[in-house]
């Protein structure tokens, strides 16, 4: 998504060469060469071309500058040549000319507490240049807020992943916050950022993702007021790749799940899906994997289910992948295999025979798409990857089509060896809760931590599970 920093009032300060500033180049009182005969030939007079005159903006000398103050650099009397402008030997921060080469204007923040130079080389219509310096220094923010996003880098992930930034706390300059927001892909696909709450902010595209497609997220958030006072506290970048497009139908109805991978189908496993019961159904609706679990403990406490209910279950399950934050998983179901393909018996879950979850545990990954039909009951926007339940022009609003789209460009690849993260053997009853993103519905995850692969591993559902 092409950015579109702030910009406020700025100081002006006018630098000349008559400043003192180093020079290079031929200076105008120089005199000409002369014949190359020893004759004492009187030359002619010589045309001056006149001194270049450069505008800094912040004002050289400015203190306590903004960091989404946007840095600016004029002349006149000549063309720019090139800016610099770098602080402490740190990455310069990124800029470009006009088509007149009179106007340099950054494209990036600043970072707060920081000092900055900036070195401006001018040329005037004779050839001779002239070089040009200026310093200013930043605010030092009071306080700061960071982010995670996901996925993380080398990630390979599936067509239906959302792009997420979730922030430490509440923002509540959102539109700041996603003028520093940038997707490239390569293709380039078109997308949309959609605010989830007020911590988390997701981008999808406007259609599943391409297979293939590498992508670039970068959150420049360092030059943003999040809220008030509170500024980003760095620039985070994420590269990760969409892998084959795996898309999976479940028909609560036919209680069968027909498993495809870019277009053609693979397997057809039966399966048991929610009872019917209005507490139990399982939910219609595109769903995502969000996580793998070679081991959880799904515990009906979580969800108020009394000890004495009958309905009531605290038990170990395998091979399982959550879809949603209420509790839904795709998992094994040993000792059911009377009901898989006829009955629906389970609280919500998808149940299959151990051999049938560990292949599909083997061949899914996060962010493949698990389509749910037959059922009466809707899945909550919020309950988990639900970007693909809101018509894109709704999903758009107020940002628009941006990212892929708008940048288009290649974005370097992933370092590191990308892949499939590995599987962990575990048979965990933790109760740790790993959870990859924020945004669900009340009760749902509100904070995530940082992860360099999607999860997999043991962990404890938050409602959800088997049925007895």
């Amino acid at each position: 998504m092409r950015r579109s920093l702030a910009v406020v009032a700025f100081g002006l300060v006018v630098v000349s060469g008559a400043s003192g500033c180093s020079g290079s180049g031929e200076h105008p009182g120089a005199p000409r060469d002369r014949a190359a005969s020893g004759a004492s030939a009187v030359s002619p007079t010589p045309s001056h071309s006149p001194e270049p005159v450069v505008t800094f903006s912040p004002a050289t000398g400015s203190t306590s500058v903004r960091p989404d103050q946007q840095v600016r650099v004029t002349v006149a009397n000549g063309v720019l040549t090139s800016v610099m402008v770098e602080s402490g030997g740190g990455p310069q921060v990124a800029g470009g000319l006009d088509a007149a080469a009179t106007t340099w204007t950054a494209t990036a923040p600043l970072s707060g507490g920081s000092t900055y130079t900036v070195t401006a080389q001018a040329r005037m219509a004779d050839g001779g240049t002239r070089t040009f310096t200026s310093t200013f220094s930043t605010l030092k923010p009071s306080s700061t807020m960071s982010a995670v996003l996901l996925p993380g880098d080398d990630w390979v992930v599936g067509v239906g992943m959302p792009i997420i930034v979730q922030f430490a706390r509440g923002v509540k300059n959102k539109d700041a916050a996603v003028k520093t927001l940038d997707v490239v892909t390569t293709p380039s696909v078109e997308g949309a950022w959609h605010w989830m709450n007020d911590e988390s902010v997701w981008w999808r595209p406007r259609d599943f993702w391409p297979a293939g497609t590498k992508v670039k997220l970068t959150a420049a958030i360092g030059g943003a007021e999040l809220a008030p006072g509170v500024w980003g506290r760095r620039t985070y970048t994420a590269q990760f790749s969409i892998g084959s497009s795996v898309i999976s139908t479940v028909d609560t109805r036919q209680h069968a799940m027909t498993v495809t991978q870019d277009g053609q189908v693979v397997r057809v496993l039966p399966v048991t899906t929610g009872k019917d019961d209005p507490r139990f159904r399982t939910r219609n609706g595109t769903k995502v994997i969000m996580e793998k679990l070679e081991s959880v403990r799904m515990d009906a406490s979580t969800t108020g289910t009394d000890s004495k209910d009958p309905e009531f279950y605290d038990t170990v399950e395998y091979w399982a992948m959550r879809l949603t934050w209420s509790g839904e998983y795709l998992h094994a179901r040993p000792g059911s295999d009377w009901a898989f393909g006829k009955v629906n018996i389970s609280h919500g879950c998808t149940g299959m025979s151990n051999s049938n979850a560990k292949w599909l545990f083997t061949f899914s990954k996060v962010g493949d798409v698990v389509k749910y039909t037959g059922s009466s009951r809707p899945l909550e926007f919020g309950n988990g990857y639900t970007a693909w339940d809101m018509p894109f022009d709704q999903w758009a609003a107020p940002y628009g089509p941006s990212g892929g789209a708008a940048s288009g460009s290649p974005s370097p690849s992933a370092s590191g060896s990308a892949g499939s993260p590995p599987t962990t053997s575990s048979a965990s009853t933790s109760s740790r809760t790993t959870s990859p993103a924020a945004g669900g519905p009340s009760g749902a995850p509100s904070s995530l931590a940082p992860a360099s692969a999607p999860p997999v591993g043991g962990g404890r559902a938050v409602g959800g599970g088997r049925g007895l």
